[in-house]
């Protein structure tokens, strides 16, 4: 498998992101090695609190809420999914798979050793964050969802996912930035567009951003149905704390918080929450907001 590396230079003097990179070798089920880059921070003896990103972002997302976590004692994960960020990024569009995704993500999680796990997993995140849940139920602790599902194209996936679906295969030019800045309610400044744009430093890197739309599972016999339905076996039992923290202006996975509340019994009396002034990546727009939510989920359900 052939991969391509961003250069270090081009995340240099990124707005609000000092954060010292960590790297990882992982590899899969199906004979693929790369390097996946991660961000560790706060007391190395705390529970981990694991923050997963999603389609097109980076561990970027979560600039505003690592410190909040950490001055609140606790140890934060924050991986670059490979495609992504500081991660390597395979050339070829092929080489992305949802099960490779899972299976880099296991291999973060196995060579860390973390256990009692804090989950926050939005976008891509929660596609790939709760398979993790479901493969390793005794490695997590809580679960806190925010914009994401975990599809079995069992259902509609809805006329405005479809319609970024298309836009991500025809668009002539993949703006990374731009497609994050249409996706919040603030309006991002041009450093902060830039700096999502760190990772791309022109259209080869971007074979999985593009190729992430055409994964997720939207018809009953895609390949990845079947082991999301065999996860939502797991999670319609998974009794541990599990809130929903959405947003009020995404249109892309608005409802999804109500499937989970009814399906998965972790979510039964918990402080389920829509963070209002929120776009589809509410780190961006209320990642203050969402961060104390954490450190009160967490708190309430020790």
């Amino acid at each position: 498998m052939k991969t391509l590396r961003t250069p270090d230079t081009q995340f240099e003097n990124l707005p609000d992101f000092d954060f010292a990179p960590n790297y990882l070798m992982v590899d899969d089920s199906e004979g693929g090695e790369l390097r996946v880059h991660y961000l560790d921070e706060g007391r190395k003896d705390a529970d981990p609190i694991l923050l997963l990103h999603g389609e097109p972002s980076w561990c970027y997302l979560y600039r505003k809420i690592i410190p909040i976590l950490v001055a609140a004692g606790h140890r934060v994960i924050a991986p670059d999914l490979p495609g992504f960020g500081r991660s390597d990024k395979p050339a070829a569009r092929t080489d992305y798979t949802y099960r490779r995704h899972v299976d880099w993500m296991q291999s973060v999680v196995d060579q860390l050793q973390l256990q009692n796990i804090t989950l926050f997993c939005q976008d891509w995140g929660g596609l790939i964050g709760l398979r993790l849940v479901a493969d390793n139920p005794d490695r997590f602790a809580r679960v806190a969802a925010g914009n994401t599902m975990l599809p079995t194209g069992d259902h509609d996936p809805g006329e405005g996912f479809r319609k970024w679906q298309q836009f991500s295969q025809d668009t002539p030019e993949f703006h990374v930035g731009s497609i994050i800045n249409s996706g919040t309610v603030t309006e991002l400044s041009q450093d902060i567009i830039d700096a999502y744009n760190a990772p791309f430093p022109d259209e080869s890197f971007k074979e999985g951003a593009r190729q992430f739309p055409i994964l997720v599972p939207t018809t009953p016999d895609d390949p990845a149905s079947a082991d999301n339905r065999a996860a939502w076996g797991i999670l319609s039992q998974w009794t541990k704390p599990f809130i929903t923290l959405f947003s009020d202006s995404d249109p892309v996975t608005g409802g999804g918080d109500k499937i989970m509340q009814k399906l998965i019994p972790g979510t039964q009396s918990q402080a389920h929450t829509i963070i209002t002034g929120g776009g589809h990546f509410l780190q961006e727009d209320q990642g203050e907001s969402l961060a104390e939510l954490l450190i009160t989920f967490i708190a309430d359900n020790p």
